[in-house]
């Protein structure tokens, strides 16, 4: 049975991406003569567009074979202002190919593309082309491979067979060991280096002379694997781009990730702009190569094809079994005004490019009703002439694109709660969200934390449903909200009155309503570079940095040639590159590559500049709408808490050990609204001071409740303070199976029934959780469940996660701890020896399986013992008051037995 593999190839711009594609096709027989970029008839380069400007614009693919091994070569776009389309086609690989220049080096694109791959996850073989040049050096070019990229890269190139052994070695420990003993190492072993991403080959030669590709495309075959599916495997696919072919037939291209897709085949999927579900026929399964494409009956596991009949996909949805994919990192940064002819009708004109969005997404066209005006945000400037280009092909309309403006966003800097209410008559919703920063870059998280005794669970996943569908807008300038953690904490439905779109309402409006009360932070693209100016000019370019509100690091020398790195503002640095060329008479080089966003600079600024009114933005309210008097009403945002239905899942929060342990201060508070006398305000006052001394008691009494603000804690030796480390919570994660299994009565339970060692476990830590008052994750493995897309439970006072598909509780524990060990005090359950490894790193506190046991039976010890012996909790029983005749009358009512008539009759 033959292979498949979907193979990408990514670049640098000029790095000879498109020839070295061109050279394997031509050495695997697939095209009969070697294309050239410079003239226009490379293969691959399919678009007239491209032939003119010599650039890869839009991936395309080709076939080709080696020996048993069917490749499908996805050639990607290689200028930064083409990234989003080269991202995309991420999602759908099994390996990549990385083309550097020998004559360049390692670009500050380059290390973009690299950190791009480690985030997908995806293997790479590198390639180092144009080593036919003059001043290219192999050695020093693997130095900088090594330092730059990833010190795994190993040259393949190389003659010496026990040199190379040994290079391929060192990427693991466990096979140096191997290697050591008995000096052979297996191609089975370096395969599974390269798919776990341990080791990365390296090639030299040159595409243009075809010199070293037959020696590279030997080592993909030698060292490329395919995972193995079962017969029975359900349909599942990932959409990675939308384009039209010559007669304007619309084709989705997708990878066949698991089973069949099959013609007259019906699909299934959401529009998220229409908000309906729909299912449609494939007319026709397409497989290119090229311009070119051969039709088939089936589409199999691993295959990448084009197919007609869908209308409503969009890039990265998945279909059948398959997630849909991550947010792209590579986005926009800048946005810009269409500008169109007089005779051109605007909103015909913003149909058509609602069509190419679908192709681009990341294009973005934003309508501003109010103005009349299209806008477009776009990467740079080569891609608005591509564009400007290609509308005039499609469209026939001359555009022109005005100055292009920074495109911002906003976070907010503490935890708040949102209240959404929507209930005009006949209808009605109350949605309440916690919304809390997220680490810098991470995007939008939405979760639930609502118990489905308060909202059913289907209202619950509506709620989540509209959070994901829309793009909500900060209230500093109306630009999109970033890094936050959005939690549905509680909501409210009617019975009778309650329709779907009143809760999209109470949603937005709960988003927004948060927004006001926060502090909203605005956020602005920075770029992070590399500068090369003479030694001598280094002065002037810190100089510069400042000047544009930028950092740098200590700079380094290299020769006559100074370096500096660091960050700085798009929007101060932009033009900086023809500055650098006129100062340095051409000897300076600036590369730049998108950092990510950060605090913006100047806000007060930029905030008055744009004047955005939050208030008077009618597609996006603050407000909410109550019913009073058989008709609705609209209450502002900041006295929404006076009327909304639910009490405010912060307060309660804050407030439950109170009422706990106050059982008279909510008396307290009422008491403004009682007369009260003197004696009954005395009594009071006492009452509340005998529960705050047993509440202090209670808190000196426990172990669990020490303060570990200023402890310091042994961990393997070493002492580690954290004085320094204010922690607002304690977190107590604990790997459920993990304890199952170490426990020996719930292991014995477990070869009985699994679910109800599970029930035991999760009651047991409900227990200790009660005693401890943390925040305690339960955390069990789903990961072999396939399609299984994760969910999160609120059983009583903990929360217990089931993993996604292909996630471990590992995993899930280590990226939690993680994201939340450098604010909280963290703790971690689990006798696991590499996660323990693992959660060190991280900072955390450890307890073994055992320890856990000891912790939970010394709490409940504890607990029993603190309440039998402090008799200021005693309980005054009713009988323990009265004289002994009163007593035995009182007995005689409860047991409902006249004991005098039973005398009397005796």
């Amino acid at each position: 049975m033959n292979k498949k593999l979907v193979i990408g190839i990514l670049a640098h711009v000029d790095a000879g991406k498109t020839t070295l594609s061109e050279s394997m096709l031509y050495q695997s027989g697939s095209i009969r003569k070697l294309g050239r970029v410079d003239k226009g008839d490379a293969f691959l380069d399919t678009y007239e567009l491209e032939r003119e400007r010599g650039i890869t614009i839009f991936s395309k693919q080709a076939q080709l074979s080696i020996d048993d091994l069917q490749i499908t070569l996805l050639d990607t776009p290689g200028h930064v202002d083409f990234s989003a389309e080269m991202e995309r086609t991420l999602q759908v690989l099994d390996y990549a190919i990385l083309v550097i220049s020998g004559a360049d080096g390692v670009q500050g694109h380059t290390e973009t593309l690299w950190k791009l791959l480690e985030r997908y996850h995806i293997p790479v073989f590198l390639f180092i082309n144009k080593m036919d040049q003059n001043g290219t050096d192999e050695a020093a070019l693997m130095n900088e491979l090594k330092k730059r990229l990833d010190e795994n890269c190993v040259d393949f190139s190389q003659t010496d067979t026990d040199e190379l052994n040994e290079s391929i070695a060192m990427c693991s420990e466990a096979l140096l060991e191997q290697y050591l003993e008995s000096g052979e190492i297996e191609d089975t072993q370096i395969r599974n280096l390269i798919r776990k991403r341990n080791l990365f080959p390296c090639y030299f030669g040159s595409a243009l002379k075809v010199t070293g590709v037959d020696e590279f495309m030997r080592g993909i075959m030698n060292y490329t694997e395919v995972a193995t599916e079962s017969e029975e495997a359900k349909f599942g696919a990932k959409v990675y781009k939308i384009s039209r072919d010559d007669q304007g037939n619309r084709l989705t291209y997708i990878k066949v990730t698991s089973g069949c897709l099959k013609v007259k085949d019906l699909l299934s999927g959401r529009d998220r702009r229409k908000e309906k579900d729909w299912e449609e026929k494939i007319n026709q399964i397409r497989i290119y190569s090229g311009a070119k494409f051969d039709t088939v009956n089936q589409a199999e596991r691993g295959m990448i094809c084009a197919v007609t009949g869908l209308s409503q996909t969009y890039p990265g949805e998945g279909l059948g079994i398959e997630r849909d994919s991550d947010i792209p990192i590579l986005e926009p940064v800048l946005t810009y005004q269409i500008q169109l002819p007089e005779d051109c009708d605007v909103h015909s004109m913003l149909e058509k490019l609602r069509q190419l969005e679908e192709e681009e997404p990341l294009l973005h066209i934003i309508w501003n009703e109010k103005l009349g005006e299209i806008y477009a945000q776009i990467m740079g400037e080569v891609q608005i002439e591509v564009l400007k280009s290609l509308i005039w092909e499609r469209f026939h309309v001359r555009i022109e694109f005005g100055k292009g403006n920074i495109v911002y966003k906003e976070t907010i800097r503490q935890p708040v709660e949102g209240v959404g209410h929507f209930e005009p008559l006949r209808h009605y919703a109350e949605v309440h969200l916690l919304l809390e920063p997220a680490e810098a870059g991470t995007g939008l998280h939405f979760f639930s934390n609502c118990s489905q005794d308060t909202l059913d669970l289907n209202w619950q996943r509506l709620i989540l449903t509209h959070l994901e569908e829309k793009e909500h807008c900060g209230v500093l300038t109306g630009s999109a909200i970033t890094d936050m953690h959005i939690t549905l904490t509680t909501g409210k439905a009617h019975q009778k009155h309650t329709e779907g779109g009143d809760f999209r309402q109470a949603t937005y409006r709960a988003v927004r309503q948060g927004l006001k009360k926060a502090e909203s932070i605005l956020l602005e693209p920075y770029y992070s570079y590399r500068l090369e100016v003479p030694a001598d000019m280094v002065g002037r370019a810190m100089t510069d940095i400042q000047r544009m509100s930028g950092s740098f690091d200590t700079p380094l020398q290299d020769g006559e040639i100074a370096i500096l790195t660091g960050s700085a503002p798009v929007v101060t640095m932009r033009d900086y590159q023809t500055e650098v060329i006129s100062y340095t008479k051409g000897r300076g080089r600036l590369s730049c590559t998108l950092e990510g966003y950060k605090p913006c600079h100047n806000q007060e600024e930029v905030v008055k500049e744009v004047g955005y009114d939050s208030e008077r933005d009618l597609d996006n309210p603050t407000g909410s709408v109550f019913c009073a008097h058989g008709a609705g009403f609209v209450v502002k945002w900041d006295e929404v808490e006076n009327y909304m239905h639910l009490q405010s899942t912060l307060e309660s929060k804050e407030t439950v050990d109170e009422e706990f342990v106050f059982p008279t201060a909510a008396a307290r508070r009422a008491s403004t609204y009682l007369e009260m006398t003197e004696e009954d305000q005395k009594e009071l006052d006492a009452m509340v001071e005998a529960s705050q001394r047993k509440r202090e008691a209670a808190r000196k009494s426990y172990a669990y409740r020490k303060d570990f603000s200023n402890e310091k804690i042994a961990v393997n030796g070493s002492t580690k303070s954290y004085s320094n480390k204010k922690k607002q919570k304690e977190y107590l994660l604990v790997d459920g199976y993990n304890i199952i299994f170490a426990w020996e009565e719930l292991n014995e339970l477990a070869q009985v029934n699994m679910d109800a060692a599970r029930g035991c476990l999760q009651d047991v830590l409900c227990n200790y959780q009660g005693i401890k008052k943390c925040e305690l994750i339960l955390v069990f493995d789903a990961y072999k469940v396939e399609g299984f897309s994760g969910e999160i439970q609120k059983y009583h006072n903990i929360h217990v996660v089931y993993t996604k598909e292909a996630e471990t509780a590992d995993q899930y524990i280590e990226k939690v701890a993680h994201e939340i060990g450098r604010k909280y005090l963290v703790t971690v359950a689990t006798s696991d020896g590499t996660e323990q490894v693992i959660i060190r790193g991280q900072g955390c506190h450890l307890l073994s399986a055992k320890e856990l046991k000891e912790e939970v039976e010394f709490a409940n010890k504890e607990l029993r013992q603190y309440y039998s012996e402090d008799t200021s909790l005693e309980r005054n029983y009713l009988f323990q008051y009265l004289d002994k005749d009163t007593a035995r009358q009182m007995e005689e009512v409860r047991l409902g037995i006249n004991i005098s008539e039973q005398k009397k009759k005796k």
